[in-house]
């Protein structure tokens, strides 16, 4: 099940609330009003990390998260790639099992409907849904 992090908040960033377990994390930024500006789930977490994003202002993206882990001497700053299409079905299946207890302001079912998944302008066989 998914439970919140401790609250923190840059200055630099509007507010935010995260929720992680072993296999996803979701970070939701709230404008001044209070509604969801955006949303960041990441899944695979274990094995090939991925992040579904949305924003009110850019509609939804799928990335593939690049650790920067190459060597044991050097940690880099993870990174979002271009990554192909979206496993929807399956992603929603797993975040409504471990979201069970979260605001129902959280529910991402309507994501079923990621038409506007924006694909990287640097991956021509990006896929969109």
């Amino acid at each position: 099940m998914l439970n919140e992090v401790a609250p923190s908040r840059s200055m630099r960033e509007p507010r935010r609330r995260w929720f992680s377990d072993d296999d996803f994390d979701l970070v939701v930024w709230f404008s001044d009003s209070g509604s969801i500006a955006g949303f960041e789930l990441c899944y695979d977490k274990s094995h090939a990390e991925r992040a579904l994003i949305w924003s009110s202002s850019g509609g939804y993206g799928h990335f593939r998260v690049d650790t920067g882990e190459r060597t044991p001497l050097k940690n880099l700053t993870p990174i979002l790639v271009a990554d192909g299409a979206l496993a929807k079905d399956r992603v929603i299946a797993g975040f409504l099992e471990v979201s069970k207890n979260l605001d129902p302001r959280f529910d991402l079912s309507s994501s079923r409907d990621c038409k506007n998944t924006r694909p990287a302008a640097t991956d021509p066989e990006r896929q969109t849904t």
